[in-house]
């Protein structure tokens, strides 16, 4: 449990951050258009923050850490999560840079397919969870 509270409280962290980040970033290269930057600070309160706090909770309630491949779909979600905040990253200071980023679609594809993954996965867990907790067939 304690290893969720530390990496919701870092993705909390780093939601903020990346929220200055992205307003002090386009004020001082004088951008005013849409870019990545803009959704990474929601990005990581939502699907960081909050999701884990969720998951925090649910531990508590079922013990969902107790079902086969909790640990593993920990790394999943962690890895795809972090992969999809690297990738709004570049491509958002690409957009204000006017970098030229060929091909950079498939790797930020791989990481919202990872982490779609873990999101599904993360229900199965749940579901199993659930039915142990209430004898479910």
């Amino acid at each position: 449990m304690k290893k969720l509270y530390i990496f919701a409280f870092v993705y909390l962290v780093l939601g903020l951050v990346f929220g200055v980040f992205y307003r002090e970033f386009t004020v001082m290269n004088g951008y005013n258009g849409e870019t990545q930057l803009s959704v990474m600070h929601t990005h990581a309160l939502v699907l960081g923050t909050l999701f884990l706090c969720l998951v925090l909770v649910l531990h508590k309630l079922f013990n969902i850490n107790k079902i086969k491949g909790y640990s593993i779909w920990f790394i999943v979600y962690n890895v795809g999560f972090i992969g999809l905040l690297l990738t709004l990253l570049i491509r958002g200071m690409g957009q204000v840079l006017s970098w030229e980023l060929n091909g950079f679609n498939h790797i930020a594809g791989l990481f919202h397919t990872i982490l779609g993954t873990a999101l599904i996965w993360f229900f199965i867990i749940l579901g199993k969870s659930l039915k142990e907790e209430f004898k479910l067939k």
